[in-house]
């Protein structure tokens, strides 16, 4: 008889899918990988990194590029995300993403959206993002495999990876001027949020880069940190709540620190 396949994989449970989650709203850079049009060979290449707001990745990438033209020929793709970090790079986690991809047109209702949450997250891309051979793609989850170090293998499903809310487009239509208010009149929190919630060390020059209904990303340089929420947003209403919140939360937690 034969011995029957053990199985590596762990049961996903919610710690699984915040990291997942996590990994993705973080990542400014990854590995994309596609077919050779001419040669049905794989080709793999780094692509620049972001999520719209349901936590789907979008890339920007030019149409001169080799990995462009496989999209292009089939929009099957797999997109490889996670530092590697100090140490041993397997020992850190990463995900791979089975994606379709979708370009997002100029006259798209969703550009306006993808385009500033990519450049917030991606100021650099600023320089040729205007180019007229640049396009943004949509990278539609189908699946994902997670590994989470060592013996910490997992499965995901399109559910898992995308954030399900029906007022997500009020929640990006309010997004670029909360991220302004925060950085322009409220750096102070901003500071405390990357101490306090992002375990960061000293105030480094920490900007919001974004929000979104799971939770806020913030950069220093190329340092990025991205802050979960304990419960999603609801609305827009939520996100002016929520902030506030955090913002009191991590300022008291500041004051004890110093008082110790």
């Amino acid at each position: 008889m034969a011995e029957k396949k053990k199985d590596v994989l762990r049961p996903t449970d919610a710690e699984a899918i915040q990291l997942a989650r996590t990994l993705v709203r973080a990542a400014r850079h990854g590995a994309i990988a596609v077919l050779e049009p001419e040669t049905g060979a794989p080709l793999a290449s780094r692509v620049a990194v972001a999520t719209d707001h349901d936590g789907a990745p979008v890339i920007l990438i030019s149409g001169l590029a080799a990995h462009t033209g496989g999209i292009e020929a089939d929009p099957r793709c797999s997109l490889l995300l996670g530092e590697p970090g100090k140490g041993d790079a397997m020992a850190h986690a990463r995900i791979t993403l089975f994606c379709v991809a979708e370009k997002i047109a100029k006259d798209d209702p969703r550009h306006g959206r993808i385009a500033w949450r990519f450049l917030s997250h991606n100021p650099k891309a600023k320089l040729y993002a205007g180019l007229g051979d640049f396009a943004f793609y949509r990278l539609e989850p189908r699946r994902a495999s997670l590994n989470g170090g060592f013996g910490k293998a997992f499965a995901l499903t399109r559910g898992n990876l995308l954030t399900a809310c029906d007022n997500l487009d009020a929640i990006a239509a309010a997004e670029a001027s909360a991220v302004a208010h925060m950085n322009e009149d409220h750096a102070d929190a901003v500071a405390n949020y990357a101490a306090v919630f992002g375990k960061a060390r000293g105030d480094e020059g920490w900007v919001m880069t974004g929000v979104d209904a799971d939770g806020f990303d913030l950069a220093a340089g190329d340092r990025v940190l991205r802050i979960p929420f304990r419960q999603p947003l609801a609305d827009a209403a939520d996100m002016h709540k929520t902030l506030v919140s955090m913002a009191v939360e991590a300022r008291q937690a500041r004051q004890k620190q110093a008082a110790n």
